[in-house]
């Protein structure tokens, strides 16, 4: 059979392979905020590897801040997993690091980040480190949510620290409880549930299995794996 050539306009190939940060400093002119986006690291795995090795495990992260963590610990314990979600988690056979950016002085952090310790202790393979979002700037202006530094924000990456998911600053039932509260008074929500820390912690279980499939279908890994 005869080879077809596709060529395609040289204006097409830059812009599917051109940076995601390299086209924002462009679009962002000469000012400070070019400035600011040109320092900023990309997520590939060496970038990635380094700021989960300097992250800390759940006791080293509590230690940083004594006045708080009376409150994180009373949040730990009140997150329970059920049989049949403890025995999801632990089906999952790939590793997955998991690399949280908080502050101990948040709200939000003091509830769902309990979260991600009971989900991690569920699965050995689930490799679960914890940074400062305040100490890591560089990688907290690379994950800005809606143009600020939210935190919780939590990367899903590959045994080889590939960049697999990213979620924060709320899952959908933490937002939609948010929403039932603050915009009752405005804006008709029907939709919207009173608050269940249950199904936040279910929306975070549903991020890890997400992440645990994609892991597992991988053509790369299964490659790597041979299987």
């Amino acid at each position: 059979h005869a080879k077809i050539l596709v060529v395609r306009p040289r204006s097409t190939a830059v812009a599917a392979v051109e940076p995601r940060h390299n086209r924002q400093i462009r679009s962002a002119g000469n000012g400070s905020a070019a400035s600011r986006l040109a320092s900023m690291p990309e997520l590939n795995a060496s970038f990635l590897r380094t700021k989960f090795e300097a992250g800390l495990d759940w006791n080293a992260y509590l230690e940083r801040s004594p006045s708080h963590v009376e409150a994180w610990r009373r949040s730990y314990e009140a997150v329970s997993l059920s049989p049949t979600q403890r025995a999801l988690i632990a089906s999952f056979t790939r590793t997955m690091n998991v690399l949280c950016l908080s502050g101990m002085w948040c709200g939000d952090c003091s509830v769902q980040v309990p979260m991600l310790q009971r989900i991690s202790e569920s699965n050995p393979r689930i490799k679960l480190r914890f940074l400062d979002r305040d100490d890591h700037l560089d990688l907290s202006d690379s994950v800005r949510i809606c143009g600020g530094r939210r935190v919780p924000t939590t990367l899903f990456l590959a045994e080889d620290f590939e960049f697999c998911s990213l979620l924060g600053d709320r899952t959908l039932h933490r937002y939609r409880a948010i929403a039932a509260r603050s915009l009752a008074a405005s804006c008709d929500l029907p939709s919207a549930p009173a608050a269940d820390s249950a199904n936040t912690l279910q929306d975070w279980i549903d991020e890890h299995e997400r992440v645990a499939l994609m892991l597992r279908l991988s053509p790369r890994l299964r490659q790597m794996h041979h299987d």
